[in-house]
């Protein structure tokens, strides 16, 4: 009986362990859509412009009671790009409904014969996201690489683009096609991080990193114009580019990725955090300084980027978020099918890094994850390595959007005030 206090107390610690973990909110085998009606599903299926396996999830965003879901064209037969789901849906398994339209998700059959790709009848179209950012007036700012059957013919049909809509009336506010040469011969545009208050809409910055030709595109909404910044901390880290994910090992050079903006400090500045994927290193430079175009693509500017510390072996990350309520910043951990956390009001070193969730199962390749107002964070995970170079089982489930609540997944954490 001597045992049993301690019994006790093991048998509570995994009660808070358990607590704090992330919860299942929708699961999918493989996508579906919610078409227009099963005689244009039909049409699609024979035509290959929908080839069920080929559709793979990998951004996600919410707002309102609405969570978009990208699927990025990796293959042929990706039924649309831009989508959502009800978060208020009693099914597990929600079909997909295109944002704003079907129309605007169909990708020009015209040939594109000229390198600038294929004209656009509507601007709203979106052929290509990865990912997508609903920034604090009420906007949807979409990163559209334009790419059409990326591990196949790989077409360029439009030119890569910011598209932006207003999500309380769904209508196009602008696209803006970034300039040929901001583009370089390597650059692949996955990621676009927003930076905006509600009191100045007008004001609103994003950042484009460019994974693949190491540098980050940076854009003025109230001047309608960008301008490309390099850097040395944009770049891979040779020693941290192999990956072990579902039982895949592969290797990857991805530079800059992950990317979080900080609260709004008293000087009127935030500290905008980054990291690469291949990678296990954070850094962070000021907004004023990539918003100084002048300043930043100079020298001078090299050293207003600071190394901020290590995740440590195996941290390589592919998003990661800024909590406002609780000073921390979430993220990815795909080598360790994990979520973990840092208080950015501590140094950034192993002993402060908190680990959220690790599940083998759940948490396969946890690519993309947000964070709400009312510090709810979302998670997606969709087994990406194996999509990409195995073959995913269509009778398991592939595809998960898990939440939790800030202060409960941090309780107990490095994290934790």
């Amino acid at each position: 009986m001597k045992s049993l206090p301690l019994v006790l107390c093991i048998f509570g610690v995994v009660l808070v362990v358990a607590q704090a973990k992330l919860e299942e909110k929708f699961h999918w085998k493989q996508l579906a859509f919610d078409w227009p009606s099963k005689e244009v599903e039909n049409e699609a299926l024979k035509s290959g412009q929908y080839v069920v396996e080929n559709n793979l999830p990998l951004g996600v965003e919410k707002w309102s009671n609405k969570l978009f879901i990208t699927v990025p064209r990796w293959k042929s037969g990706v039924a649309a790009s831009l989508n959502y789901v009800d978060l208020n849906s009693n099914d597990k398994s929600p079909k997909l409904r295109p944002y704003p339209s079907w129309e605007a998700n169909k990708v020009p059959m015209d040939k594109c014969e000229n390198e600038r790709g294929c004209p656009l009848n509507d601007n709203s179209t979106v052929i290509s996201t990865f990912r997508i950012q609903a920034d604090k007036c009420d906007r949807l700012w979409v990163l559209d690489t334009g790419l059409a059957d990326i591990l196949g013919e790989g077409k360029q049909v439009t030119p890569n683009a910011i598209v932006i809509y207003d999500l309380k009336t769904d209508k196009l506010v602008r696209r803006f096609t970034i300039p040929k040469g901001q583009m370089k011969e390597d650059s692949f545009l996955a990621n676009i991080i927003v930076d905006s208050e509600r009191s100045e809409c007008a004001n609103a910055y994003a950042y484009i990193p460019d994974l693949g030709a190491y540098g980050v595109i940076v854009y003025s909404f109230r001047d309608n114009h960008s301008y490309r910044v390099k850097h040395n901390f944009f770049h891979f880290d040779p020693l941290h580019g192999d990956f072990n994910v579902g039982g895949v090992n592969f290797q990857w050079t991805d530079g800059v990725f992950g990317m979080a903006v900080g609260p709004l400090k008293p000087d009127h500045t935030k500290d905008i955090y980054f990291h690469a994927l291949a990678s296990t290193k954070e850094f962070m430079v000021s907004n004023k300084v990539l918003q100084n175009e002048t300043h930043v693509t100079s020298p001078d500017a090299y050293y207003d980027f600071k190394y901020v510390g290590d995740r440590g072996m195996n941290g390589q990350s592919t998003a990661e978020v800024y909590d406002l309520e609780t000073d921390v910043i979430f993220y990815t951990q795909v080598n360790k099918d994990a979520i973990a956390c840092w208080n950015t009001k501590k140094p950034y070193v192993a002993d402060n890094q908190g680990l959220i969730d690790s599940d083998s199962h759940t948490l396969v390749f946890p690519n993309d994850m947000k964070i709400d107002s009312e510090g709810n964070l979302y998670v997606l995970s969709d087994k990406m390595p194996t999509y990409l170079y195995r073959q995913l089982d269509p009778a398991a489930v592939n595809y998960r959007i898990l939440t939790g609540n800030n202060r409960d997944l941090i309780k107990g954490t490095p994290c934790d005030h």
